[in-house]
């Protein structure tokens, strides 16, 4: 089953203020970025955040499962989406325990 842009706009309204926060579709569901870092995917309907020590700090008892078969196990975020504070909380806190993307490399030209 496939993600609905409706649930991605859901969850970017609830992510207003936390920052730059988009959504880019792959592979049939979409990747989750604040401020150029990828943050989670949302599969299924299902908001999946990366599971860091900042998040597992705003989150008592979090529920892991995967986004897809064969992913590492992820951070299951639906519990917050009633709680939208929370939920910025837990995005900035991820934001920053992730390194701060590389530059993409100039593609060659040919002669």
């Amino acid at each position: 089953m496939a993600t609905s842009r409706d649930t991605t706009d859901f969850i970017l309204e609830l992510l207003d203020g936390a920052g730059a926060v988009s959504v880019r579709a792959m592979f049939g569901e979409y990747a989750l970025y604040l401020d150029g870092k990828v943050l989670g995917l949302v599969c299924d309907d299902t908001l999946f955040l990366k599971d860091t020590p900042g998040a597992r700090a705003h989150i008592a008892d979090p529920e892991t499962g995967p986004p897809y078969p064969g992913a590492k196990p992820h951070l299951v975020a639906s519990a917050l989406l009633d709680d939208p504070d929370g939920l910025r909380a837990v995005v900035r806190a991820i934001w920053d325990d992730l390194p701060v993307p590389k530059p993409k490399k100039p593609k060659a030209r040919k002669p």
